[in-house]
């Protein structure tokens, strides 16, 4: 059951004379941020933000975030750990965004062709909304082209997963390696027409927006090498940018063509952007971004699915083709609206993992923060971080906070608990606009996942898979499938 609203996070009368300093301690400098840096990593994220809940019975504390020294020049942050206090991050009148879409530290504009791409320009600077202006339009344009472009693609997908399972006992099949390659050329024709695979690019795409994310990334990973060798290598000094230089350049010559012959870049001119500087910007939110996130989206929503079982598989397979057949045997948005519990299931991972985990934000001014349990005072300047899986697990809001509840978000009750899914940077009940950090590809993200689930449930009836975890999230190889009978999958390629 939800929580009433959270109430403004800035200073209110009454609220001043019981807020209380926030809990925590930065420690010693530069030894306790890379102690906590440590623990960070390899103690594991979830453990290490509710020892400091507990140690200070509190969700809004003070803490070191990672990477800390000699990445970052300040880690010290005031960490925001429940439903209540996070959606300050979303209030860029209370916060600045300026160069934090990382976190504390910043990747170098080398990766970027020198300039500082709208995902680090704060509302407040002109070029912001002029860049997120275009990527709207952009998305608006090519809104038609999603729904084919994914069946398409993701067609060829599932028949490589059966090809891959036939070709042996005991094979499986690697969802992720395949919907990295299926999802490049899914952006690619969704969002300029023109296949990377059609072009120079060639197959290499995947594997250049791979190194080139994996430079910006690093800082807050580990691969499982010795710990030594990951703090000298990821986490204390940035990797120079010259290894993806090569990627990025092929990168950016397939997404220049593409944007030019699809009319993107003459829009930009119009609107005041140079064309070098708008194809950075299309380069960004189409491979970091939209690219980056369906690596971790759809093998999240399919982890979620395996473990479900094959009660919820008859039930989506169900609902799926009983719409489909009414909309005339094709897939169309307007049936995929109708389709309640598929919905309701997208949402569900979205919120149990979220594909961006992190948000950041410096207080504009002097604020009382809210948590469920008291109010804080926060200074002009200072970080405030947010652990964006313990706002959308917390338990004072969801039932099952941690467990994959696929009915969540079905009826009236269900639709008021959208309010606390924020994995765009924004709650799901609020759209992105040229004012605003919200994902402005929000509505297509979650459309996305709704026609995985759709098409793969036209085509079987159930499925099975081993599920594990990767760098970035949920490893699914599938197992086995169970074919959907001919009359029941004879749209799926409509």
């Amino acid at each position: 059951m939800a929580t009433p609203r959270a109430s403004d996070a800035s200073a209110t009368d009454g609220l001043d004379l019981l807020a209380k300093e926030v809990p925590g301690s930065y420690g010693i400098p530069f030894i306790s941020p890379i102690r906590d840096r440590l623990g960070f990593y390899y103690d594991g994220q979830d453990k290490f933000f509710q020892s400091r809940v507990d140690k200070y019975n509190s969700t809004v504390v003070r803490l070191n975030a990672p990477p800390g020294p000699f990445m970052a020049s300040n880690p010290r942050v005031i960490a925001l750990l429940d439903a209540k206090s996070f959606p300050v991050l979303f209030d860029v009148d209370k916060v600045a965004k300026r160069d934090l879409f990382t976190g504390t530290y910043m990747p170098s504009t080398a990766l970027t062709g020198g300039f500082r791409v709208c995902a680090y320009l704060d509302p407040s600077e002109p070029k912001h909304a002029l860049i997120k202006q275009l990527l709207l339009t952009l998305l608006a344009t090519r809104k038609d082209a999603v729904l084919p472009a994914f069946r398409s693609e993701f067609s060829a997908l599932f028949d490589s997963i059966e090809a891959e399972l036939d070709s042996g006992e005991g094979k499986s099949s690697d969802f992720n390696k395949l919907n990295d390659d299926t999802a490049f050329e899914f952006l690619g024709e969704a969002f300029f027409g023109v296949r990377p695979s059609a072009t120079t690019l060639g197959s290499t795409g995947p594997s250049r927006s791979t190194r080139w994310l994996f430079l910006q990334l690093c800082p807050l990973m580990t691969l499982g090498l010795p710990k030594i060798l990951e703090e000298l290598l990821l986490h204390t000094f940035p990797l120079p940018p010259l290894i993806a230089r090569w990627d990025y350049k092929a990168l950016y010559k397939y997404i220049n063509e593409a944007a030019a012959s699809s009319g993107v870049l003459d829009t930009a001119e119009k609107l005041g952007i140079s064309r070098e500087e708008a194809c950075h910007n299309l380069l960004f939110a189409t491979v970091f971004n939209s690219y980056g996130g369906m690596k971790v989206l759809l093998p999240g929503i399919m982890g979620c699915l395996a473990k479900a079982g094959e009660d919820l598989h008859k039930r989506l397979a169900k609902e799926i083709r009983a719409e489909v057949a009414a909309a005339g045997g094709k897939v169309t948005v307007a049936a995929v609206e109708r389709m309640e519990l598929t919905r309701s299931v997208v949402y569900e991972a979205l919120r149990l993992d979220p594909p961006v985990k992190y948000q950041y934000g410096h207080a504009k001014r002097d604020l009382i923060i809210e948590s469920h349990d008291g109010a804080y005072q926060v200074r002009s300047g200072e970080m405030l971080f947010g652990y964006q899986p313990f706002a959308t697990r917390d338990p004072k809001v969801f039932d099952q906070a941690d467990q994959f509840v696929p009915d969540r978000f079905v009826g009236e009750e269900g639709q008021k608990l959208l309010e606390y899914v924020v994995w765009s940077n924004g709650p799901e009940t609020v759209s992105p606009t040229v004012a605003n950090k919200q994902c402005p590809a929000k509505d297509i993200v979650v459309l996305v996942g709704r026609l995985l689930v759709v098409y793969f449930f036209l085509r079987y009836d159930s499925f099975t898979a081993e599920v594990g975890t990767q760098l970035l999230g949920a490893q699914v190889n599938i197992t086995s499938l169970a074919k959907a009978s001919t009359g029941a999958s004879s749209s799926n390629n409509n």
